[in-house]
């Protein structure tokens, strides 16, 4: 699919307060792809066959630091730092401190693999990042290894351990696939007993380029009643507990939680507050669609700037689509967009 151009249609204009859409709904939380980079090779993420963007194609930290501070002007209060792996771009954890320093009221979070994240969580905990996803779609080191393309499982569980060590509160994302995972739900569930953590099933995505497959899907459904067989799991309120698109449930006995999170079989675009720009300065407004505006001319132009980058925004934000209409509308076998996960930033 062909992109769009840089400027939106210029016939609607967003609330002035902040940023809204034609559907009403606001944007309170931005993700930022800091890097393309990944050290893995997820069989739903497909970065085997892209060429990963040149030095000068991605954007600086200091024009990161300004996209930040330009959405917390726009009522932006959430923003997730993601990759690929964001600690694997130099000078991630630096970046990290730094805008904790800038933006102290700014709730900021990460998502990362967890290979190279344990010597970092101290410095996390220091700089006030209290939440990270990780991760994490295996319990057997082999399966690991033939999902992400390396062996490094246990790598991902001293990440896990270190966070936890440090008082980051930890959920772990599993993507559910049949003949992957399936077999594994008992052991995710202990996990969440035994560990203060949340693990959350997603429903696979047909993303662009991927080798996803129909029958590969493990539905929600199908999980919650799996689950209900083996633990009791009591539901928590949508929105509560920092839940944010997924479906919660207390486990009796447990440490942690479990959750679903259901983009194909229950979807929650009606309550989608997001965008993503990715590490080459390409705001997207909507996960499931190939339309996209270009931020990084109008950054580094001289008589731009962050100003043009607001009309970006705004107008970009008014014409959110709805990704549950683009998904129904995708031919049978065919992904929701062109353009691979690792590619967007997750």
């Amino acid at each position: 699919m062909p992109d769009a151009v840089n400027s939106p249609p210029a016939n609607a204009l967003a609330d002035a307060r902040g940023l809204m859409d034609a559907r009403g709904r606001t944007v309170s939380y931005l993700r930022l792809s800091v890097t393309d980079r990944c050290n893995l090779r997820c069989l739903y993420c497909d970065s085997r066959m892209r060429q990963w963007l040149t030095h000068d194609e991605v954007l600086r930290y200091e024009e990161f630091l300004d996209l930040m501070g330009l959405g917390l002007k726009l009522g932006i209060g959430k923003v997730r730092l993601t990759g690929g792996e964001p600690f694997a771009r130099k000078g991630f954890m630096d970046f990290v401190e730094a805008a904790r320093t800038r933006f102290p009221s700014l709730d900021l979070r990460l998502t990362s693999n967890a290979t190279l994240l344990a010597p970092f969580a101290p410095r996390l905990a220091a700089a006030g990042v209290t939440r990270i996803n990780i991760s994490l779609d295996t319990l057997d080191p082999a399966t690991f290894a033939r999902v992400t393309g390396q062996d490094l499982y246990h790598e991902v569980r001293r990440g896990i351990d270190a966070c936890l060590e440090a008082g980051i509160r930890v959920k772990l994302n599993a993507v559910a696939m049949r003949g992957v995972n399936d077999l594994e739900l008992a052991g995710f569930l202990d996990l969440a007993r035994t560990l203060p953590i949340d693990v959350r099933f997603i429903e696979y995505m047909p993303m662009g380029g991927s080798e996803w497959r129909p029958e590969q899907v493990w539905r929600a459904a199908d999980i919650l009643s799996e689950a209900r067989t083996l633990a009791e799991l009591q539901p928590v309120a949508r929105g509560a507990e920092d839940s944010g698109p997924a479906q919660m449930y207390g486990i009796g006995g447990g440490a942690g939680r479990f959750g679903l999170i259901t983009p194909l079989s229950n979807h929650f675009c009606g309550s989608c507050n997001r965008l993503r720009i990715t590490s080459g300065g390409v705001l997207r407004t909507c996960l499931f669609s190939d339309r996209v505006y270009r931020l990084r001319g109008a950054l580094r132009h001289p008589k731009l700037g962050l100003g043009f980058v607001e009309r970006i925004l705004r107008r970009a934000s008014q014409a959110k689509p709805l990704g549950f209409e683009l998904l129904a509308a995708r031919r049978a076998g065919e992904g929701v967009c062109a353009t691979a996960m690792s590619a967007i930033g997750g």
